[in-house]
């Protein structure tokens, strides 16, 4: 914990109290806090020691308040502004939380804990390489603390330093050998072979997290993925089933609020599509996950007048803002349907600034969140020049390839690939929507490119999302395996090898184990009965 601040009559106490709070002992942290604001309301760090705490239940906005009272009391103290910033980014604020960060680097922070909650805020504003600084200091200072050592993992995983990613990871395991994120971590990047894999590791720590919902996720996804490296489908499907029983039994997934946002999305369609924010910057690339988004946003991230954003948040949040909707969600129904109500200028205003004010990006850029595809209509009523590329790919290869996807565990939105025929029914609910919007928007601003056509006429399909986001053609575009920004997605390894075609057709290895999910897609018509080998 902190150790520059002044003397007080209340250091022991705070001391304790600090004790407590790193064991996770919150009622007696609390206790010793408050007597220490008894006996003296303007201690600085008793305001601090309670924001901490109540960061860690979960209540950001309290703790931002905490973390200012402290400040006001005693300004230059880094850790309050680091961790001030962190509860800032719990609460998507990334343009204060950057402000909160940099003012925190500043003042030269030198302890391990504030530099690491640098690293961690710095990478989920999607500032990576800023971040490999802090985490590298971090581990430094504390070369013991296995978090550290998975953060930085983490952070040279995403700028493609895979071979140091993977010693991060392994010093985390010497010193935590159950941390299932850098087990997991390590078997997602590292191509499993049958004279060298982990399988029996991973077998063996299993039935010990089995009941830990998280971490059997995390576990069973690795098996996963090291039964496909050894071409065994049948046994990658089996383990992804049991890892996704406990978190899928945990979640109560409704289908039917997936359903309502697809409908309620469709009706924003009848926005004008004028009028709004007057700038040409943005490329939003969209679709399913794992579709090809990566891909395409390497691709055109390798022009030179180019640069990817990474995977933004910030149009749904600006548009939950102006909405003042006041529901638990950023995007659902109420959000979506109050769209027609908000001024569409000041909205694409607002996602532009929050954009540039954080990243410092120039020029044309791409924003490619999945998740904006529901949004389009949205999008492009408030930002009426921006260009919007679908991803699309093979009806069953896009609920395998996600079904097969270790999702951010708490992100409720990718729940449904859970569960392998929830995860068909969500296709199903996502493909009328995008075949709506082929339909009412226009094409000189939405268009959709199939995955399968990117791999088989790289050169052509670039040639025709160049021409359509109004950009000449550059050959470096093609040799999108050579563009060193970061990437902090599922196919942080894969878009960093040249193109391959491996994953076409992928989900005819895993036919029989899909039956329930292609029934699904063959009964609306996604797909024909003559594509299935197994009736």
């Amino acid at each position: 914990m902190i150790k520059n601040w002044a003397s007080s009559p209340n250091i022991g106490l705070l001391d304790r109290a600090a004790s407590h709070l790193e064991k996770k002992a919150y009622r007696h942290a609390h206790a010793d806090c408050m007597e220490a604001l008894k006996r003296d309301p303007g201690e600085p760090r008793a305001y601090y020691l309670l924001g901490i705490l109540t960061a860690d239940h979960a209540n950001h906005a309290k703790a931002i308040d905490l973390f200012d009272r402290a400040l006001t009391l005693s300004p230059q103290h880094p850790e309050v502004l680091a961790q001030k910033a962190r509860s800032e980014m719990a609460l998507l604020r990334r343009e204060s939380a950057v402000r909160s960060a940099d003012a925190a680097a500043a003042l030269a922070p030198d302890d391990a804990l504030t530099l690491d909650t640098l690293g961690v805020v710095y990478s989920r504003a999607g500032l990576h390489d800023r971040s490999l600084e802090f985490y590298k200091r971090a581990t430094a200072t504390a070369p013991d603390v296995s978090a550290y050592h998975y953060n930085l993992g983490a952070a040279l995983q995403f700028v493609g330093h895979m071979d140091e990613a993977r010693e991060a990871y392994r010093r985390c395991l010497i010193l935590d050998p159950g941390e299932t994120r850098a087990l997991a971590a390590i078997v997602q990047i590292t191509k499993q072979t049958e004279a060298d894999n982990q399988i029996a590791e991973l077998k063996a720590v299993f039935p010990s997290v089995a009941h830990k919902a998280d971490d059997a996720l995390r576990v069973g996804h690795a098996l996963a993925k090291a039964y496909e490296d050894l071409n065994q489908p049948a046994e990658a499907m089996g383990w992804l089933g049991k890892a996704k029983s406990a978190k899928w039994a945990a979640v109560q997934h409704d289908a039917a609020f997936d359903d309502a946002i697809f409908d309620a999305a469709k009706a924003t369609t009848h926005l004008p599509m004028m009028g709004g924010h007057t700038s040409a910057q943005p490329i939003f690339i969209v679709g399913m996950p794992r579709t090809g988004t990566t891909l395409v946003d390497r691709i055109l991230s390798s022009h030179s007048e180019v640069t990817s954003a990474g995977e933004l948040a910030d149009f749904g949040i600006s548009l939950k803002h102006l909405s003042g909707t006041r529901s638990k969600y950023v995007l659902d129904v109420e959000t979506l349907a109050a769209a027609g109500q908000v001024d569409q200028n000041e909205l694409g205003r607002m996602y532009m600034q929050r954009v540039e004010s954080t990243l410092g990006l120039t020029g044309r850029f791409i924003d490619k969140l999945p998740l904006n595809a529901i949004y389009a209509p949205i999008i492009l009523a408030a930002l009426p020049e921006a260009r919007i590329i679908c991803l699309r790919r093979h009806p069953a290869d896009t609920v395998l390839s996600n079904y097969r996807q270790l999702f951010a565990t708490q992100f409720p939105y990718y729940d449904y690939a859970l569960n392998l025929e929830t995860t068909a029914h969500y296709y199903v609910g996502f493909d009328r929507m995008i075949r709506h919007y082929s339909e009412t928007l226009p094409a000189g601003r939405f268009t959709q490119v199939h995955y399968e056509d990117v791999v088989g006429d790289i050169e052509a399909q670039t040639r025709r999302l160049l021409e359509f986001c109004g950009l000449s053609f550059e050959a470096q575009c093609l040799d999108f395996h050579q563009n060193a920004a970061p990437v902090a997605t599922a196919s942080s390894a894969q878009v960093r090898e040249p193109l391959y075609t491996r994953a076409l057709a992928r989900w005819k290895r895993y036919e029989a184990q899909l039956t329930p999910a292609l029934d699904i897609l063959e009964a609306v018509g996604c797909i024909d009965a003559a594509e299935r080998d197994i009736p």
